[in-house]
């Protein structure tokens, strides 16, 4: 039963777990970001403004910045601790604010921002891995 329970591979392939993690979220950030500027700061800044939110220009700036350079710099691992924190604050917001009254599942729903959410709060917790610029800095 011990055999069963404890594969060999996640021994040996422990150090890959964070950087997979850290890469698809920051591409799916890298993603989601590169859309809304494409699409343009004004589409953001009249779907926050409709929202009520204050400042609505700056919040779009602010977030395309976020969603693009955070997403970059999570998949690099480069001060992954804080860029995992912006990213949260940012998957917290959209859940509340957008996704949260659509429901579990379905269009718009908060399944998929919830394990955005979980996802940065884990790599908080657990760091950027040994695959990463900040590992990297580490050493040096």
């Amino acid at each position: 039963m011990k055999q069963i329970l404890n594969c060999a591979c996640s021994k040996k392939f422990a150090d890959l777990a964070p950087l997979l993690l850290r890469v698809v979220v920051g591409a799916i950030f890298l993603v989601h970001g590169w859309e809304k500027f494409v699409g343009g700061v004004p589409g953001i800044e009249a779907f926050l403004a409709g929202m009520n939110f204050p400042v609505p220009g700056l919040l779009a700036v602010l977030l395309i910045a976020a969603e693009i350079g955070g997403g970059i710099l999570l998949i690099l691992g480069a001060f992954t601790h804080w860029v995992a924190k912006v990213l949260a604050f940012v998957a917290l917001v959209a859940l509340v604010a957008v996704h949260l009254p659509n429901g579990f599942t379905g269009p718009g729903g908060y399944e998929f921002i919830l394990l955005i959410l979980v996802s940065c709060i884990s790599i908080v917790i657990t760091g950027p891995g040994k695959i990463s610029v900040d590992a990297r800095m580490k050493r040096k």
